[in-house]
């Protein structure tokens, strides 16, 4: 297979609005290092993290909901999720679903063809478990909004699946992001678990993923999307931000709070936790500083567990709840990949259910 030594490329230039993400046609295209697969990319998802890496949002300079735009300030030591600086030019884009076209010295050459999914989690091959020696994929190292990517052979996990490349890049970073905040949280059938901004990503992986443990689902989203978060298997679905949420609940009891959304509304979902009740985060678009009474904190017992880096056990389990299909891809829109800035546009207006991903304009 004869491989062309340059490709299409949106590659971040630094932090800032969306003119920062600048489309190249003749990009290098990279080559697999030791230990490393390079994969022809079909198709790959957007997410929060992309969007806020690029704008530099996780600085704690930064105080605002997560808009996708500029900040007067951001800081140069914390721009990144790992509080540190990135370097630039950088391909971002961590959802990649495609086919491993070549590898680098040390992999099994049998590995050409495989149709494979990323592991977003770049850990160091002898301490696998260390969260403090890891990277993200399109952070940390060039990601997928490009014809090729190269990862290392192990972040390129094998996925038998008759769903198309568009439906499986919907899975890597929301549902891996779902499905390790459960795992934390240690939800199980008894639990009722409590889901805000439920038609987003990451919420409709959580609306999804705790139905399949068997819990109860209560979401909230606007009630625009509640057809389409219960189609996705939640058992009660709320307005995003009932005025009296203890009276919308009718009684329920809410035994895990699994949230991505935070800002001003954020107490008076932690309020709604019965006695012993686990508050499980892994974002917060509507604002990171929130108003907390420590006393609900201690006097109901409660448990609060943040999470980011994903145990090593998650991206197995998700690849065979798909391939068992299990669980099932919230596809919203496809954009070509030369459109990337109307496709993040899109998904930074929140209108849309489930997952929005690009694929490469040459296919």
């Amino acid at each position: 297979m004869t491989l062309p030594k340059t490709m299409n490329a949106m590659v971040t230039m630094g932090h800032g609005d969306l003119d920062q993400m600048v489309w190249h046609a003749e990009w290098p295209r990279p080559d697999p290092a030791e230990g490393e697969v390079l994969v022809k990319v079909g198709a790959c998802g957007l997410n929060n993290t992309d969007v806020n890496t690029r704008s530099g949002w996780y600085s704690k300079t930064v105080t605002e909901a997560t808009t996708g735009g500029a900040f007067e300030e951001v800081g140069e030591e914390d721009p990144s999720w790992g509080g540190a600086p990135i370097s630039f030019p950088r391909v971002q884009g961590a959802d990649v679903c495609g086919t491993i076209v070549a590898v680098g010295d040390g992999i099994d050459p049998a590995r050409v063809g495989e149709r494979v999914i990323t592991d977003n989690w770049l850990r160091d091959p002898t301490d696998l478990s260390n969260k403090n020696k890891t990277g993200y994929f399109g952070s940390e190292r060039d990601g997928g909004f490009a014809e090729y990517t190269t990862m290392p052979a192990r972040n390129a996990v094998a996925v038998k699946s008759d769903l198309s490349d568009a439906e499986l890049a919907t899975f890597s970073c929301s549902y891996s992001t779902a499905e390790g905040m459960l795992t934390r949280a240690r939800v199980t059938d008894q639990d009722t678990v409590l889901i805000p901004g439920a038609s987003g990503g990451v919420g409709s992986a959580l609306v999804q993923l705790a139905k399949r443990r068997g819990a109860r689902v209560i979401a909230l989203a606007s009630e625009a999307k509640h057809a389409d978060v219960a189609a996705l298997g939640a058992d009660v679905v709320l307005p995003r931000a009932p005025t009296n949420l203890k009276t919308a609940l009718s009684g329920e009891k809410v035994t895990v709070l699994a949230d991505v959304v935070g800002g001003a509304y954020w107490p008076t979902m932690i309020d709604v936790l019965e006695r012993g009740g686990r508050y499980t985060c892994s974002g917060a678009i509507a604002g990171p500083i929130v108003e907390m009474d420590l006393r609900t904190f201690y006097l109901r017992d409660l448990t609060f567990t943040g999470s980011t880096v994903i145990d090593l056990e998650v991206m197995p389990n998700l690849v065979r709840y798909i391939e068992q299909g299990e669980i099932q891809p919230a596809l919203a829109a496809t954009y070509p990949l030369s459109e990337l800035h109307a496709a993040q546009t899109a998904f930074i207006a929140k209108q849309h259910t489930g997952n929005i991903v690009v694929v490469p304009w040459r296919q």
